[in-house]
């Protein structure tokens, strides 16, 4: 019996090696998904994983693939024939070339890379691309965000970028430059590789959060694969839907993304998503100005016609208050004459009253003192006539009380004093008795 053989591990991965040649004939195309991509600096290889689609298990497929750097000048080569539309990324969709090989090292097999299919690859973005636009139309999401109205002066504006990149740079400055008194609220976001899409929903979700006028999503160029993020269908509803209109400047020249199609408006580069921003302010300052201008332009219509209509007025209220004026001077004369007939007739009659009111008063006067006279004369003859001292001179006297009561009759009590006036003089007594029915009274002198 023949002893078995024994291999060594480097005879069995040649062995492998040729078993493997001789079945697939050599290289071989193979497609998937590029995941954890790195480009080794100081040898120049680039290393990645292809990935399949998931068979259902969940663990989908993987295979391991590296290019070497003299293979990759010719990689690069067809990628630029292809009008450097395709850059090798996580995330892209390729189709490669190369062959299958044992890697002693780790035991496991891998693909030597040394050709691309950029068509391909091109070929499947702009084929999920066409059905996610459709899918999007379908639901009425392709007009979503440009519905919303944009304010006149957007001033507070959101800017979803990578921070510290150029298309950030570029932005800020085009708007700061304008010097309108731009408010930039900066959301920092990853814009591209296998996270940017998540990445960028939650910067959009935080830049509405803001309450902005508008958001602006830019990213700076690069290949139509760098820009993968944006056909992506997260990212593509997350623009539609956001409450706020979004403006997206994404540095590509040719193609336009999904993004490009659902957002408000679009633009080719940042500086220009920028500068259609400044642009909008600065009209909207001209069309307030032009409106003021008009405005003064109109006042000045206004005050100029007012101006005519009231010179006008002016000379027709002027010839009508001086032909009033006229009238009223005549009316005014013809009044006068006939006062001063009024008045002259007055006086004349007024004259003639005070003259015989004169007289009246000149004449009363004497008249009453001679009647005053006569009066006089006729009280002094009774004054003499009845004077108590020419009775008391033919003998009689007049008897009074001590107080000045003056005795009329003979009821006077005793011991009453009396004064008795006589004609050169006073007599005093006391009364001692009194008969009233004689009317003799005795008096003790």
């Amino acid at each position: 019996m023949a002893e078995p053989v024994t291999w060594t591990i480097a005879a069995l991965t040649e062995w492998l090696d040729a078993v493997i040649a001789g079945s697939l004939g050599g290289e071989i195309w193979v497609e998937g998904e590029i995941s954890g991509l790195q480009r080794h600096a100081a040898s120049g290889h680039v290393y990645f994983t292809l990935v399949g689609e998931d068979t259902g298990d969940g663990a989908p497929p993987k295979l391991a693939v590296t290019l070497f750097r003299w293979n990759k000048d010719l990689v690069n080569l067809q990628l630029r024939r292809a009008g450097g539309a395709v850059r090798m990324g996580d995330g892209v969709r390729v189709r490669i070339k190369g062959s299958v090989q044992l890697y002693p090292a780790r035991s496991q097999y891998q693909l030597r890379m040394t050709a691309i299919d950029p068509a391909f690859t091109l070929g499947n973005l702009a084929a999920a691309r066409a059905e996610l636009l459709a899918r999007l139309g379908a639901e009425d999401l392709l007009e979503a965000n440009r519905r919303h109205v944009l304010a006149e002066v957007p001033l507070r504006v959101a800017l979803v970028t990578s921070v510290g990149s150029a298309a950030y740079h570029d932005a800020v400055e085009e708007l700061r430059a304008a010097a309108v008194g731009f408010e930039v609220l900066v959301v920092d976001a990853r814009v591209q590789g296998q996270d940017a899409p998540e990445s960028i929903v939650a910067a959009l979700a935080r830049a509405a959060a803001l309450g902005p006028d508008l958001v602006a999503l830019v990213r700076g160029g690069g290949a139509r694969t760098d820009l993968v993020a944006f056909d992506d269908e997260a990212v593509a509803r997350a623009v539609a839907t956001l409450a706020v209109p979004v403006w997206c400047g994404l540095g590509h020249e040719i193609d336009r993304s999904v993004v490009d199609e659902v957002a408000h408006r679009s633009f080719k580069t940042p500086t220009a998503c920028a500068a259609a921003v400044v642009e909008r302010v600065l009209e909207a300052g001209g069309r307030s100005e032009a409106a003021f201008e008009e405005i003064l332009a109109r006042a000045d219509h206004r005050l100029h016609t007012a101006g005519q209509r009231v010179g006008r007025r002016s000379s027709a209220v002027a010839l009508r208050a001086g032909a009033r004026l006229e009238h009223a001077s005549h009316a005014l004369e013809a009044a006068a004459h006939r006062a001063r007939g009024r008045t002259e007739r007055r006086i004349a009659t007024v004259d003639a009253h005070l003259d015989a009111a004169a007289r009246t008063v000149v004449e009363a006067p004497f008249r009453r003192l001679d009647r005053a006279a006569v009066a006089l004369e006729r009280a002094e003859a009774l004054r003499r006539a009845f004077d108590p001292a020419r009775t008391l001179a033919r003998g009689w006297s007049i008897t009074r009380t001590a107080d000045g009561t003056l005795v009329r009759d003979a009821t006077v009590a005793p011991g009453t004093e009396l004064v008795t006036a006589v004609a050169d003089g006073s007599i005093r007594s006391r009364v001692t008795g009194a008969d009233p029915s004689t009317g003799t009274v005795a008096a003790d002198g």
